[in-house]
């Protein structure tokens, strides 16, 4: 399983990258990356999650996962992020502080 996170906007309007494939990664962290991605549903999330009342200076994510041969790509604005997507944004996050 391979996941890219793009995060943009914010008050300085940095973007940063990250991707994570569990074929490079040691054996506990490449079994928590899919069962990340499986409580949040990623696969059944819509491609585009917005805002109603966009706001300026919010985050802006865009997770791109690929697994077995099936890709999808979600964006979605920080106002609205479900909950369940959290924890797989915050574990990415935190694993491009890592390298």
């Amino acid at each position: 399983m391979r996941i890219s996170l793009e995060r943009t906007g914010g008050f300085a309007g940095i973007t940063k990258k990250t991707t994570v494939d569990t074929a490079e990664l040691p054996a506990n962290e490449a079994k928590t990356l899919p069962q990340l991605v499986e409580a949040a549903d990623l696969f059944r999330l819509p491609e585009r999650i917005t805002s109603p009342n966009p706001q300026s200076d919010r985050f802006q994510y865009k997770l791109t996962v690929e697994d077995n041969g099936k890709q999808h790509t979600v964006t979605v604005s920080e106002a609205v992020l479900p909950g369940t997507l959290r924890p797989l944004i915050e574990w990415l996050q935190n694993m491009s502080q890592k390298r």
